[in-house]
């Protein structure tokens, strides 16, 4: 660790289990937050280089009207199509990872908490500290899914089946949180991590 670079603690989990909720409960304990989802956006918004070369590779029509990404149209065109989702990937990735990075460091609190879902997925270990596991049984993810996104349990199984098991999620975990009980179970467990992580940053500015 060199210079004034924040610990960095990566938080991932699978799709329902709860990241969202969780990485608030960090910002609302003034920690700040870099969000992969986000900056997977801002590296396509009008103007950017990014989507220039998207729209010269599949046409106009990956536009809406006010000129954003049709998201939808741009994943259908990859959906059936490995070369292209591909493709799409290394013009992406390297993006969104410098982006990660640079967040990362210019945060201003003594830790960061860097939000990716396919953290385990995607090999992303080296961008972090430490990695921090929302940890939810297959089941109730399944069902938050269903009920969150509208979709079927067949779909939910899917999506599940298309990312990291739990268990592979687990193994590459440093800290766990619980959240297959109440959202109120969460506020204590994120309270005693923050501490620990406070305790680390400090130690590492020593």
């Amino acid at each position: 660790m060199t210079g004034h670079r924040p610990l960095v603690i990566g938080l991932t989990g699978g799709i329902g289990s709860g990241k969202t909720k969780v990485s608030d409960l960090f910002a609302d304990l003034g920690i700040d937050i870099v969000d992969a989802d986000l900056l997977a956006r801002e590296v396509v918004e009008p103007g950017t280089p990014a989507l220039k070369e998207i729209t010269e590779h599949f046409g106009a029509e990956i536009l809406q009207a006010d000129g954003q990404l049709d998201r939808r149209a741009l994943r259908e065109r990859i959906f059936a199509n490995p070369q292209e989702k591909s493709w799409l990937n290394s013009l992406l990735h390297p993006l969104i990872r410098q982006l990660m990075q640079t967040r990362s460091r210019q945060a201003k609190s003594p830790y960061c908490i860097l939000a990716i879902p396919l953290l385990v997925e995607n090999q992303l270990h080296q961008l972090v500290d430490r990695i921090l596991v929302v940890d939810v049984k297959e089941s109730i993810q399944c069902s938050r899914v269903v009920a969150r996104d509208q979709v079927s349990e067949a779909q939910a199984e899917a999506i599940l089946a298309s990312q990291a098991s739990r268990q592979q999620r687990l193994a590459a975990a440093d800290d766990i949180i619980d959240n297959s009980g109440q959202v109120e179970a969460l506020i204590p467990q994120v309270n005693k991590l923050h501490q620990q992580y406070l305790t680390l940053a400090n130690s590492l500015k020593a």
